[in-house]
């Protein structure tokens, strides 16, 4: 069941939602956590088992690691608990592309399970790690109640693809969370933002995305419709779904953390970072980078800690070699925007910067969203007016007039500037601003509706991480 169905809006959802508001709070996270459940289990019922089991390891380990706090084996169930959560993620996930490369070198022909990834599990699987380590370091009380835990683990708003919510953001909200109906409407508006995002922005250039894989034309025109429809892509589906999360967290009383803080206005890798997938790359920053000594360490140490933060970034995202460069090629880009050119880099007019950010970036999903290498390294070089049919052509012209409108909407979203201009209509006409608030979300909410019904193509980008 994805968000942007007609089954969760107008059945899921409001079922959900009437059950959860009409039960004493008392009851809640119970109702929580039988509806996420069910969530869940409707996409993918026989691995919910492996979830539910999950939880149980994660419920038990918990314990065992607040027992064995204060004596010398306190890192056994802290070690038991990771490796367990880690060991199911590898099966599911990174199994069989073990198993590809040992074919591949060592000439093998060792057959593949054909193992199906479980929705989900890269998300829920860190929440559960950075659950045991938390109670592990005190910075969280073990929780001992098992419908809270499980609900925290389960939660249906972003279980699929994040954000990666901690244990300790949650962790006083799971035993009281404050309602209200502005943060209920705000939570509404935030929803539909997001839904927005996703069916009218995302999807459309998805579909253009699709056009290149089915037919290109091999001009330059071409590679860079492709290039940008796919970075904005990208950004408006996974934006999207963290919106829409959010959304529903303030509909259930939650506060979820922010995900996104306009990426694309970045004028350097390092910013770039800070403000695109937030929750990754602090969970990395907090539970891979500083223990292994962060920059408190000898330059080359440094070094290999970052490389080691980006390789895992990389794999992360999925079970192939073009995650891995991706990943490795930003871990690369910091170390060097660090040292070498960080005296360079002050000195750069900030528009400079910008577009140089903004071509990395574009360069960087090429390599994330592309299968074989030698393809990558065609569509990369296509940019340029290397091997390429010429610079345009009648097919690529159409594509570029079909779509410039929806390019010219992603591009401008991807900035802060509709924001900002809300808010200065918003300081000048209160009242009015209000009225169109109201008239422009539920009017989004129609049209999206419209072509969820009509359109057939609605991938989340982010359901195989």
């Amino acid at each position: 069941m994805v968000f942007s169905s007609i089954t969760f809006l107008f059945y899921f959802l409001p079922i959900v939602l009437a059950i959860y508001y009409i039960a004493p709070k008392k009851y809640r996270n119970l109702i929580l956590l039988i509806s996420s459940l069910l969530f869940y289990f409707f996409g993918e019922p026989k691995y919910g088992i492996i979830m539910v089991i999950s939880i149980i390891s994660i419920y038990f380990h918990g314990i065992w690691i607040e027992k064995a706090k204060n004596t010398k084996y306190k890192k056994i169930p802290l070690i038991s608990g990771v490796f367990i959560s880690i060991a199911v993620l590898f099966y599911f996930k990174y199994f069989d592309f073990l198993i590809e490369n040992i074919n591949l070198w060592l000439d093998k022909k060792i057959d593949l399970f054909g193992i199906i990834l479980p929705i989900g599990i890269s998300f829920y699987t860190f929440q559960m790690i950075s659950y045991m380590v938390d109670v592990y370091r005190g910075d969280a009380k073990v929780q001992k109640n098992f419908v809270k835990l499980a609900t925290y683990i389960s939660l249906f708003p972003q279980l699929i693809a994040g954000p990666i919510v901690r244990y300790t953001t949650i962790e006083e909200q799971l035993e009281n969370r404050t309602y209200s109906f502005e943060k209920f409407s705000l939570g509404i508006r935030r929803f539909v933002i997001g839904l927005s995002k996703k069916v009218l922005i995302a999807n459309i250039l998805g579909e253009l995305v699709k056009v290149f894989g089915t037919y290109n034309d091999g001009t330059v025109l071409f590679y860079w419709l492709y290039a940008i429809a796919n970075m904005l892509q990208i950004y408006f589906d996974f934006s999207g779904y963290s919106d829409m999360a959010i959304g529903l967290g303030k509909m259930l009383g939650f506060e979820f953390l922010e995900n996104f803080n306009y990426p694309y206005i970045a004028s350097t890798i390092t910013d770039f970072w800070r403000r695109w997938h937030i929750s990754l790359s602090t969970f990395f920053r907090d539970y891979v980078y500083i223990p292994l000594g962060g920059n408190r360490v000898s330059k080359i140490k440094w070094i290999r800690n970052l490389l080691v933060v980006w390789f895992l970034t990389g794999l992360w995202h999925g079970a192939a070699w073009n995650f891995i460069i991706w990943g490795l090629l930003f871990g690369v880009l910091l170390i060097l925007e660090k040292t070498i050119f960080k005296n360079i880099i002050e000195k750069i007019p900030q528009i400079i910067k910008h577009i140089f950010v903004l071509l990395i970036v574009m360069i960087s999903f090429v390599i994330f969203s592309g299968n074989k290498m030698e393809d990558i390294i065609m569509q990369i070089l296509g940019l340029f007016g290397i091997g390429t049919a010429g610079v345009v052509s009648t097919v690529s012209i159409h594509y570029l007039k079909s779509y410039l409108i929806i390019l010219l909407v992603g591009i401008i979203g991807s900035t802060p500037l509709i924001k900002k201009l809300a808010e200065k209509l918003e300081n000048k006409f209160p009242k009015i601003i209000n009225i169109a608030e109201i008239l422009l979300i539920m009017a989004l909410l129609i049209l999206c509706t419209s072509y969820i019904i009509d359109g057939s193509f609605n991938p989340f980008l982010y359901f195989r991480f």
